[in-house]
Order: C-alpha cells, then structure tokens, then sequence
C-alpha cells in the first residue's frame, strides 16, 4: 500500500535540522575562532611554586643498635585556600568535610580554644600554642574595631558568624565547627606558624572518600611522622611538635620552615639540630587545573643524623614492668592495710600515705653510663600529643620525670658518703668506735636530742647498737655514730665530699635535670624559714635537713662509691651517626668528672659495712632473705627519709653487684614507699633481669649495630 509522504512535516524536519547544525556550527566558531585564543591561553597558563622539602628526621636507638624511633610515612591532608573560598558555598564544603572526615575515625585540626557545645566557653585548659594564636588573633582584629576588649567565647562566636559569613541555618554547633575550621586557617596570617594541616596522618578510606566525592579545596600531601618501636622510655625519648612563636625565633635562625616539627622533651629536644636534618627545596609547575607538571629540586634534603644512646631498651623494658609492677603492688598491700586498720579503728584518716611515684635507675659502674631509666607513672609517648590535655590533669603527674627532676631526701643512703667524708678527712679511722645510747643528749639543754631509729623500734622498750666502728655503723645504720661523726666533720666538709659523690650536682646526662641541693647555711632559707641550727648539720649527716637528690644522682653515687672514688659523667649519648649509617661521627668516651683519693683500707671499710647490710643475718635478717639466693654477690644501703608529720616516709634504696668487681649500680626511690627495706625487692628483681640479661647477650647484639 502506497503511503502519502506529507511534504509539510518534511519540511518542519528539515527547518529543526538546520537550526540545530546552525547553533551547533555557530558555538563552535565562537568556541575556536572568537574566543579560541582565550581558551588555548588559559589550557597552557601554569603557576611555579617554590616548596620546602622536609627532611627525613634521624633516629634513635638503644646501644646495640634497636630502634626505639624511627619514621613512617603518611599522607596528610591540606586545605587550598583559593580553590576552597573560590567554591560557592565554603562553609557548607567545610562542614561535609569535617562530617566525612569524623565518620572514618580521623581527627581534623582545630586551633579555637572555645568548647564544641553550648553553652560556649573559653576552654580552661588551653595549650601554649592555642594561648598564643588566640592573642595574635584579638590583635590582628582590632583594628577593625569590632571586637569588644577582652571578648567572651559567646561574642568571638558571634563575630564569627558574621564575618565568615555563616548563615543562620546552621546549628549552633555546626556554626563552631566552620567557625573552627575558618579561624584555625585564618589566624595563620597572624601568627608566624606553619600552613594549616587540615588533617595530618589521614587514613586511607578516608582520602579515597574525598577523592571520590570531588570535594574542592582539598590537597594530599605525603608526609612523614614518628613511629615508635616501643612503649617504653617514653621520659627519655621525649616526643616532637609544631614550633611555638618562641621557638620559630630560635631555630629560624638555623633556617627551620616555620612549619618545621621540632623536638619539644626528652632525646628529641636534646639532640634536636642532630636529629632535625637540613630541609631542601623544589619548585613545582601545575597547570591551571592544579595537576603537577614538573618537580625540580634546587637543593636536596639531607635527613637528619641518627642517635645511639647508652640505654638497653630490653633491660629498659624489664625496669618499667618491674617498676610498675611492685609499686602497683605494694599500693595493694596499703589498701588493705588501711582497710584493715579501719576496721580495727586505729586508722588515721589524715594519714597521707598513698604512694604517689617512683622512679628506678640502672648505670654502668665501670663508665657512668644509665643502662635504663625509668618513672612511674609513665604514659604512652606514641600518643602524648593528642592526649596532652588528659594528661595534664592526670593525678601524680605521669609527664614529669622522677628520675632525672624529681628531688628527695636520701635518708640512710646518705651515709656511706658521710663515712668516707670523716675517714678521708682524717677525723676518723677505720677503728674509730662509737658507743650507741639511743638519744643523744649532747643539746638536750636545749631542747635537742634526737633519737637513733633503733631506740624506739620496740617500744615501749628500747635498744641501742652497741660500740659501732665505721662499719658496724653502716652495717647498723646507727643514727647515733653519724650524729657524733656529722656534729664534728661540719656541713661544710659534708657537702664538699657529696659534691664529689655527685649529690647535689650535675650528672652530666643531657637531658633537663633537677641538681638537687646539698644541706649548707648558704641554702637553708630556701627550703625553711629559720637560722641554721647545729640539729641542722647532724639531721644533714644521716640524710635529712635539706638534702634532696634525684634517683640519678643517687645511682651515680652508688656507682662511685662501688667503684672506689671515681665518678663519671651520666652522658646518656652513646655515638652519632651520618643518616646513611656509613659514618660513625661521634663515639662516647667515659668522662670523669671527680675523683675522692683515699686510702684501699677506708673504701674497704666503706664497702664491707653495705655487704653486711645485705649479708649479715645476725644484724639485717629481712634484707638477707631478699638477697640470699642471688646469682651475684651483692652490696646495698637502705634509706628512709622523713616527710613531715602524718605523712609516709620516702623508701629508698640502691645496691652495686658483684660486690668484688662491681659492674652495675641499682637505686630505687617509692614516694612514701616507708622504707628503703621495703622497696628493695624491686632492686633485686632488676639484678636479677641485668643478670639475666647478660647472660644471653652473643656477638650478634654488637653495641652501636643495627638490628632489623
């Protein structure tokens, strides 16, 4: 069947067709000829950019070459500002992006000291750095004249609002999420800081997702980051952070970026200019979409030196858990103690007497070196940054370092140091005797006459100690034989031969110490209001007054006494190396720092009075049982240091093995652990892992190798 073609549609076909060729020929001829120039112009415009290339930071290790920190890399996330606030809606992008970056467990930085909630409230306490940009922040604003002196949270929010142009369809909270984000990249333009890490060390979901979503504004940058290989020394290793105003201004002057991580405690701080490296530069070419076109380098990184230090991180390892271990443990046997006493109602509840830190020391006898420091309580160093705040308001102050900054009495442990001070000085022998009788009434005209700890032990009867010489006197920690010595030897004398012993002195480590102080008239206004009196310089000769040392110096002690006189240096740095392990650029040698001359037969007298401390069942049956089935022979002194009225006493404790060819040092220090007899059982469970540990030690474990 023939169809009629109707010639009226064919037309109208016809006219559409060439109406649409005609707007598509007449696009393409505006596209390529009228503006084709434009548009090639700008598909071959590219920007350079000069960058800083951060170099790799050097390592640390333990003496034989294990790495306790090292660095990994990762990917961080960067804001672009001009793509960012170039997007139509920046805050709702902002707030996507933080939403998204929540929803994959990541963190966001955010640098507004202003609580995430209402009611909004300037947060209580705000970091140093936070402290600073926010300052920056108000003076950088008031010249605009809108900010009111010394603004709430609530009217910097408000201001906020305004000026980042955050509508009122947003929450409260959402508005201080982009007010965060917004204030965080803006302040950077007051303050001489770095460039704004949007998120640092992102996941890689969560980049996928971003990446995916096309969300503009949004850089990945590759990175590097400390990576630890244990959760140990965290007080040694310190840990690293974005420079402060304060210290762009130091380390600016050796060329750091001033987006630069620097070392903030510990290792880190100390050996910082080592560690850091020299930052490099490259220019970078993108095209006007931003894809990189080309990567020149005009100067190389060079990565930082890596850091041998003199600590055993196995027997570091072993310290903490015993550390942590015995004093978790006698806070147990307390608590039931106190619960037990209670129950009896002859507790009081003034009674301080809750443990409240410790610290344990280890050093090489034959060079000063600490073989492992340790601090209770502790934190993971891994994660101080994030966690700083927490800590902070952690009870018994778990960043401070006992060890090294911590001062305390050292009660009886003192008086080694006092014996050989009389003997060296010739105002006793090693036949000298003094006939303990339990108060020593000299001054009790006056109102002064202190007991020996011996005479009210028993109570209500009481016991003396005998006709001591200098190492019975040791041996029995008679209180009377050193007041007698103390009163006639003088403080003066006393100090001269602790600064020689490292009391009260610089240890030599690197790290930031406390030097303590050695009881002296020039002192004592220091630590109480009141004249010196002769009770002073006698309190002073068994270890009390105002005496206080740190667990460091006690162990360096030790070691001297142990080692008959010579005293070295406590450097903690073992060698240095080039960042290529090629070059050995410093090697430690053992440093003296004093020594005391005196005859073999006063250290042998010295030395036999604290074997007998540990040794003598007759005179100190409850230490002999701690120490009975050694491998080593050992030689030790306890040492109780008063606190004050209803407060515990200090327990303190230190020890040297073997006894006739010292190797190694122990000391020990329990905040009112209540004696230094009953923390030593710490003491000898680390002899036991040193021991141990030495006993398994061959030739692959090389001090400054490198083991993978």
């Amino acid at each position: 069947m023939n169809r009629i073609i109707d010639k009226n549609r064919v037309t109208a076909l016809l006219v559409l067709l060439l109406t649409v060729i005609g707007i598509y020929l007449g696009s393409l001829y505006k596209l390529q000829i009228v503006d084709g120039e434009d548009y090639y112009a700008k598909s071959t415009e590219t920007s350079s950019e000069k960058h800083t290339v951060t170099a790799a930071r050097g390592s640390i290790l333990d003496r034989y070459g294990r790495v306790l920190v090292s660095n990994k890399e990762c990917y961080n996330l960067k804001i672009d500002n001009v793509k960012l606030f170039a997007d139509e809606d920046p805050n709702d992008t902002i707030l996507k992006l933080v939403r998204m970056v929540q929803s994959f467990g990541d963190d966001y930085t955010d640098n507004l000291p202003i609580t995430m909630a209402p009611p909004f409230e300037y947060k209580t306490d705000m970091t140093d750095i936070e402290r600073t940009m926010l300052r920056a922040y108000f003076k950088d604003k008031e010249k605009e004249n809108i900010l009111p002196d010394d603004p709430t949270a609530v009217e910097l929010l408000s201001y906020m609002r305004s000026r980042y142009n955050i509508d009122n369809s947003y929450t409260a909270e959402e508005m201080r999420i982009i007010a965060g984000v917004r204030y965080s990249i803006n302040v950077r333009y007051a303050i001489n800081t770095g460039d704004y890490l949007f998120v640092e060390d992102a996941s890689m979901a969560l980049i996928s997702s971003i990446l995916e979503n096309k969300l503009p504004g949004i850089e990945v940058e590759r990175a590097y980051i400390r990576d630890y290989g244990t959760e140990y020394a965290a007080h040694l290793l310190g840990y690293v952070g974005l420079m402060t105003q304060e210290e762009f201004e130091r380390y600016s002057l050796l060329s750091y970026a001033k987006d630069a991580m620097v070392g903030k405690d510990g290792i880190e701080y100390a050996f910082e200019q080592q560690l850091h490296g020299e930052d490099g530069e490259v220019y970078e070419t993108r095209s006007a979409s931003g894809t990189v076109l080309a990567t020149v380098y005009t100067k190389e990184p060079v990565p930082g030196n890596h850091i041998y230090l003199t600590i055993d991180s196995v027997l570091q390892e072993q310290v903490e858990r015993i550390l942590s271990n015995g004093v978790e443990g006698m806070i147990k046997t307390r608590s039931q103690a106190r619960a037990e006493g209670i129950a009896r109602g002859d507790y009081d509840p003034e009674m301080k007497d809750e443990i409240t830190g410790a610290a344990a020391v280890v050093v090489d006898v034959r060079t000063g070196e600490p073989l492992a420091i340790a601090s209770w309580p502790t934190y993971n160093v891994a994660t101080v940054i994030e966690n700083y705040d927490e800590l902070m308001a952690t009870a018994n102050a778990p960043l401070f370092n006992r060890a090294l900054m911590g001062a305390y009495a050292p009660g009886s442990t003192f008086k080694p140091c006092v014996a050989m001070a009389a003997l060296t000085s010739g105002l006793i022998n090693t036949e000298y005797r003094v006939k303990c009788e339990g108060v020593f009434t000299k001054y009790a005209a006056e109102g002064y006459a202190p007991e020996c700890w011996i005479w009210n032990a028993m109570a209500p009867e009481h016991y003396t100690h005998g006709n001591d010489n200098v190492t019975d006197a040791i041996r029995d920690s008679c209180n009377f034989f050193f007041y007698t010595v103390g009163h006639d030897l003088g403080v003066t004398t006393m100090g001269e031969y602790a600064h020689l012993f490292g009391l009260g002195s610089s240890t030599g480590i690197e790290l930031v110490e406390t030097v303590g102080n050695m009881s002296s008239e020039a002192t004592h206004r220091n630590y109480v209001d009141d004249d010196w009196h002769i009770g002073d310089t006698m309190q002073a000769a068994i270890g009390q007054s105002d005496s206080v040392f740190t667990p460091l110096q006690i162990c360096e002690y030790c070691a001297t006494v142990a080692n008959s006189g010579t005293r070295y240096s406590a450097s903690i740095l073992k060698s240095i190396r080039s960042y290529d392990y090629s070059e050995k650029l410093y090697e430690r040698e053992p440093e003296i720092l004093s020594r005391i001359e005196s005859a073999d037969y006063n250290w042998a007298a010295v030395h036999e009075g604290m074997e007998l401390v540990l040794n003598d069942w007759a005179a100190n049956p409850k230490n002999v049982i701690e120490w009975v089935d050694c491998a080593w022979h050992v030689a030790g002194k306890t040492g109780t240091a008063q606190k004050g009225e209803k407060i515990t006493n200090d327990g303190i404790f230190m020890c040297y093995a073997p006894y006739d060819n010292p190797e190694v040092a122990i000391a020990i220090v329990v905040e009112r652990g209540g004696s230094g007899a009953s923390t030593q059982f710490m003491a000898r469970q680390i002899m036991d892992a040193y021991i141990n540990i030495q006993s398994y030690k061959d030739t692959s474990e090389r001090e400054m190798g490198l083991l993978r």
